[in-house]
Formats: structure tokens, C-alpha cells, sequence
């Protein structure tokens, strides 16, 4: 699909001893499902059994496809970490997925990582220049390497984390898991979520709080900015010296990435997305018949912009679940025929009727030609487009995909231009200002829409 992608989820838990941590790690993984699609992965521990006996599985696909029943009962542990994946960094392939599993000259260590950093060539070639030898081509093993070398020299996994961390430069949350401790780790800026979770005498971590719903837990509170939260047997400690006064939160979390019925930071994605649907009414108003968004990304947009219009809403598309990603076929010509497979116009909706159509973003612009076609040719009469967010003109460097400026139909077009070329009656885009009032007073990474970047 023509859409930015998020890397990765990611999702950890520590259960009393005895009970088993796989099955929890299963349906949190099916909950992130949504922010990585091409590989995934569970590590796990028991905290009572010989030290650095971690059991394993990852493979390609999806968190149903690479774990049945008979794998997940192979992986016994009461403490254990889970990840889905969509490489920004990296190839997708089978050695890249994750978590991934380091043993070194104090133990093992199990680490899952979502996010980039900016800096990872450089420290790659550091340790490479002492003999570290790689099996990825990741960031995320250039982080767990320089991990596992801190642990050589400091007191504990803590401090070779926070050794490591000062080091890196970029968006990343982790959850690490050494033999008696899960530890969970969000960039000092904010940039990707990570949040504490409570299931019984189990806690949890995870990217986003539908997990927590999704394995029967409560929530407890978000992971600060620079935060460090340590998991035994003791309960949970908080580290705070990576914490700083200058926070970026992405603000793609709320336009797309996570799923509506998380909260992060605070703040409701669901309302959200209204709210950037009522800003963009106010700004944008069309003379129109009715309301619809492009399922799944647009529908909560669109709901705020009939809202404040007082149009009505209604479903111009249905969505076929069960088709693969479109947005790993291999040429634009699948892709673009991938789309007319996964979404069909309801006619009798559409037809003779002017319509608003919202969504979150236009990358390149071949989607949204595509069902603005389609709409048309079911006998929509006019159609008139609306976005969640501004024009797309600077790539993201903090592990979201969005392309090169020469991808970016934005970068190069005027907003007219792109109107003809997806062959809309009218555009509007929300406006950078209206960010406030989606998230209020939370401070925001918009470099994509203003090249401001934090780092």
C-alpha cells in the first residue's frame, strides 16, 4: 500500500515463577500485529531454572502463522519477550528478525528493539574494529552487541545499558530480558512508546496499551522518556538518568501507527483522530452529500469530519481481511492490482453521490489515484479528498518508513498538482498547526512535515 510503515512492536512480560509466560507474549504480539507484519519472534526464560537457558523461536509472517500450538509449548519460561517486525533497517529476512539472543562472556541476553538509530554505522564500526562479528544487519544487534560488551565491566545489566544508551542517537524502546530480569528501556526524547502493564502478579511491557487489553492486564502508566524500569521477583525500580528536559514524541502515532484503542501518553488515539477530523472540516469544508473514510486509517478522521460538518458518515469500501500485505509485493503493478483485491466500493453507497473521502496521509500518491478511481467509476460523482496530516517532504530517520524525498509526491508536486494527479474535485491537508489540538500541550517529532528534526 502507498502508506508509511512503523518497524516494529514490541512486548515483554514477567510472570511468578511456575507460570508460563508464552501464552501471554502470543496474544500481545497478535494485538501489535498491526505494527510489524514481516517477521516475529518470542524469547523466553525460566527464572528458577540453570541461568542463561533461554528457549527461542522467530521466523517470517505473521505472530498465527510462525506460532502453533505445539511451538509455543516448546517455550517454557515464566519470563520471556516478544516482537513483531517491518524492516526499516535491515533486510527482511529470516536472520534479522528478532528478539535477538546474545550469549557473552557473563551469560545471555535477549533483547527486542523498535525504533532506529541514526548512529548505528558508527557504532557498528566500533565494535567491528575490536572483533565483534555480526550476524544481522541491523541496528537493533549493533545496540544488544554493545550491551552485552558493557556487561563485561559493569555491575549490572542496568549499567551496561545505560552505558550503551548515552551512546545512541535515534527512536528506540526495548524490552531486554536476562536471566532474572526483564528490563524495559524508552529514548530519552520520547520518540517510541513503551508502556507498564499489570496482569494479576505478572507485569508487562509493551509498545502500546491495546496489548495490555489483549492479555487480560491492567495499565499501569507509560514509560517516562529516558526511563529505565527493571521487572524481578522483587517487583518494579525505575531508573531515571537517562531521563531529560527535551521530549519529541512521534506524532504519527496518533495520525496512523497505533492502534485506535491504545492510549499513549495520555492521550486517546481514537479522539485523536476525531479531533484531526473536525480540524480538518473546519478548514476544508466541501459541498458534499456524504462522509467516508479509507478503511482502516481514514474511518476515525472521517468520523470527526462529519461530525463538524454535520454530514453524514457512511462506508464507501469494504475491506477484504483475509488478503495478503499488499505493501510487500514486489512491483508497483501487483501492488497497485493488490489494492482493487483488498478494497471493493459499496456502489449503492457511492453512486450519484458527492463525496468527502479522508485518510491519513499521501506518500506517492498511486493509492489514493487508484480509489478515487474507483469510487468514480461506481458512479461517485464527485470526490473530494481530505488528509489527516500535512504534505509528506522530509524523510524520517527514527524508524518509520517513510521514503526518500524523490518518493514523495509531496516534494516535488503542489498540492494542485497532486489533486490532478490522483484526479480528486478538491484537496485539503491538515495543517501543522492543528497538531495542538490533537495532542494538546504533548511536545512533538513533525520532522516529516517540517524537517525540525530532534536529533
Amino acid at each position: 500500500m502507498d502508506s508509511v510503515k512503523e518497524k516494529c512492536g514490541v512486548f515483554g512480560i514477567y510472570c511468578p515463577p511456575a507460570q508460563t509466560a508464552a501464552p501471554s507474549l502470543y496474544y500481545g504480539l497478535c494485538a501489535l500485529q498491526h505494527r510489524g507484519q514481516e517477521s516475529c519472534g518470542i524469547a523466553v526464560c525460566d527464572t528458577d531454572g540453570p541461568r542463561g537457558n533461554i528457549a527461542w523461536h522467530k521466523d517470517m509472517g505473521l505472530v498465527s502463522e510462525v506460532f502453533s500450538p505445539s511451538v509455543l509449548n516448546r517455550l517454557q519460561g515464566n519470563i520471556g519477550i516478544g516482537h513483531v517486525r517491518y524492516s526499516t533497517a535491515g533486510a527482511s529476512t529470516v536472520e534479522n528478525a528478532q528478539p535477538l539472543v546474545l550469549n557473552y562472556l557473563k551469560g545471555t541476553l535477549a533483547l527486542a528493539h523498535n525504533g532506529n538509530i541514526t548512529n548505528a554505522d558508527s557504532l557498528r564500526k566500533e565494535l567491528a574494529a575490536q572483533g565483534s562479528v555480526f550476524c544481522s544487519d541491523t541496528d537493533s544487534e549493533v545496540i544488544a552487541c554493545h550491551i552485552a560488551k558493557a556487561r563485561t565491566h559493569t555491575f549490572c545489566v542496568e549499567d551496561a545499558i545505560v552505558e550503551t544508551a548515552r551512546k545512541l542517537k535515534g527512536g528506540y524502546a526495548l524490552v531486554v530480558m536476562s536471566p532474572r530480569k526483564l528490563v524495559g528501556v524508552r529514548d530519552p526524547l520520547g520518540l517510541k512508546p513503551l508502556c507498564l502493564g499489570k496482569q494479576g502478579d505478572a507485569y508487562i511491557l509493551a509498545s502500546e496499551s491495546c496489548a495490555l487489553t489483549a492479555t487480560g492486564a491492567s495499565f499501569v502508566r507509560d514509560i517516562l522518556p529516558g526511563e529505565i524500569v527493571t521487572i524481578t521477583k522483587d517487583g518494579v525500580r525505575t531508573d531515571r538518568r537517562l531521563c531529560s528536559g527535551k521530549h519529541a514524541h512521534c506524532i504519527f502515532e496518533y495520525i496512523y501507527f497505533a492502534r485506535l484503542d491504545s492510549t499513549l501518553d495520555g492521550i486517546s488515539v481514537y479522539d485523536a483522530r476525531v479531533r484531526a477530523g473536525m480540524a480538518l472540516a473546519a478548514s476544508y469544508p466541501a459541498d458534499a452529500d456524504l462522509i467516508s473514510g479509507v478503511p482502516d486509517s481514514g474511518l476515525a478522521a472521517a468520523v470527526g469530519y462529519a461530525q463538524q460538518s454535520g454530514l453524514p458518515f457512511a462506508l464507501a469500501f469494504h475491506k477484504n481481511s483475509y488478503v495478503g500485505r499488499t505493501f510487500i509485493k514486489p512491483n508497483q503493478k501487483e501492488r497497485e492490482s493488490a489494492v482493487h483485491v483488498k478494497l471493493s466500493v459499496l456502489e449503492s453507497v457511492v453512486y450519484g453521490k458527492r463525496l468527502v473521502l479522508v485518510d491519513d496521509s499521501i506518500v506517492r500518491g498511486t493509492t489514493m489515484a487508484g480509489l478515487v478511481g474507483m469510487l468514480k467509476k461506481a458512479g461517485a460523482i464527485q470526490v473530494h479528498v481530505r488528509i489527516s496530516s500535512p504534505p509528506f517532504l522530509y524523510p524520517c530517520y527514527y524508524g518509520t518508513d517513510v521514503p526518500s524525498n524523490s518518493q514523495l509526491i509531496a516534494s516535488s508536486h503542489t498540492p494542485e498538482k497532486i489533486r490532478s494527479h490522483i484526479g480528486a474535485d478538491s484537496l485539503g491537508y491538515l495543517k501543522i498547526e492543528d497538531f495542538q489540538g490533537m495532542t494538546g500541550d504533548l511536545p512533538l517529532c513533525k520532522a516529516c512535515f517540517d524537517s525540525h528534526y530532534p536529533v
